[in-house]
């Protein structure tokens, strides 16, 4: 199974809030563009604590998801970016449902592996100037997702984005995201059990997941 690309996208760190700073904003690249284990080479993360590093080297957005914010924001004009979410790959034709934790991916000569759902945070609420998006996010599960760079290379739009390997069919990252940040209360500690122990998952994750556990009482 294959899905073309239609942008690959990085961004610079700029004054974004106050005296904060963020490379959100991602812009479409053109020609072949170089991968490596921190992710598109001249991408930026301001925040380095809390984005980027190998787990986080490679945000995927699905542009499929675009129709829906225009129904809960209107026509933005940020909805018409690629990057709008802070997207490395943007295309169509996979989302959350299908997409499975641990899957390996070909685009031109990288190798990627999705390791991670993506938490939103604010800065995704400011780009946009709309409160409810982290809530309708956790809502409905339209978090995008990581890759880790398994093989350093080259890629660019219009390239295929071929599946090539797959360990399993049991977690999508919707349900990775729905089992750790999801609004169903509380928490089931088997389903964070289970994850916890789950193959490929971001080391920072997982560390995380049993971060949560060893706070529940049961």
């Amino acid at each position: 199974m294959s899905w073309q690309v239609q942008a690959i996208c990085a961004g610079k760190a700029v004054t974004f809030r106050d005296d904060e700073h963020s490379a959100i904003a991602k812009q479409a690249l053109t020609g072949p563009v170089a991968f490596n284990q921190l992710g598109i080479a001249g991408d930026e993360q301001a925040d380095r604590l809390h984005h980027g590093g190998p787990e986080m080297a490679v945000h995927h957005y699905p542009l499929d998801h675009h129709e829906y914010w225009r129904g809960e924001l209107g026509d933005h004009p940020l909805l018409a970016a690629p990057g709008a979410f802070g997207t490395n790959i943007a295309m169509t034709g996979l989302t959350e449902d299908t997409v499975m934790l641990g899957d390996r991916y070909r685009l031109g000569g990288v190798l990627l592996e999705v390791c991670q759902p993506r938490k939103p945070c604010w800065k995704i609420e400011h780009r946009f100037g709309e409160k409810r998006m982290v809530k309708r996010i956790l809502a409905t599960g339209r978090c995008g997702w990581f890759y880790r760079v398994v093989e350093d290379g080259t890629a660019q739009a219009g390239d295929s984005l071929e599946l090539v390997e797959r360990i399993s069919e049991d977690w999508s990252m919707r349900r990775v995201f729905d089992g750790i940040w999801g609004t169903s209360a509380p928490r089931d500690s088997g389903v964070l059990r289970e994850i916890a122990a789950l193959h490929r998952l971001a080391e920072d994750l997982r560390s995380k997941v049993e971060a949560m556990l060893e706070q529940r009482p049961d």
